[in-house]
């Protein structure tokens, strides 16, 4: 079994900055994806960003340019750097690692960007 742990997030005003970070302990295999989803109140869970073992990455349409995710693969631990912060933003974000087939939820962090 894989481990999340998440940390981050808070409060910001738009335009400005936040960084999170997910690390991944237990039966880490050696192709994996691990990323970020987010969801906010009324709305379905969207992609934001995902980085492969490879270190390919893909990125939600809403966070291109913006937002970008790296990882540390000696201590598995993701970062995702989130800059020019819209209220639009405004989500939990949950950090999921996916390997074989199967996948693993992180506890969620609150953004909010506001004012």
């Amino acid at each position: 079994q894989v481990q999340l742990v998440q940390s981050g997030g808070g409060l910001v005003q738009p335009g400005g900055s936040l960084r999170l970070s997910c690390a991944a302990s237990g039966s880490i295999y050696s192709i994996y994806n691990i990323g970020y989803y987010r969801e906010a109140p009324g709305k379905r869970r969207e992609l934001v960003a995902t980085i492969s073992s490879a270190n390919n990455t893909s990125y939600g349409n809403a966070v291109k340019g913006r937002f970008t995710i790296s990882q540390v693969m000696a201590n598995h631990t993701i970062f995702l750097q989130m800059n020019s912060l819209e209220v639009g933003d405004t989500a939990v974000y949950y950090c999921y690692y996916t390997a074989r087939g199967s996948g693993t939820w992180g506890q969620g962090t609150q953004v909010t960007v506001s004012l």
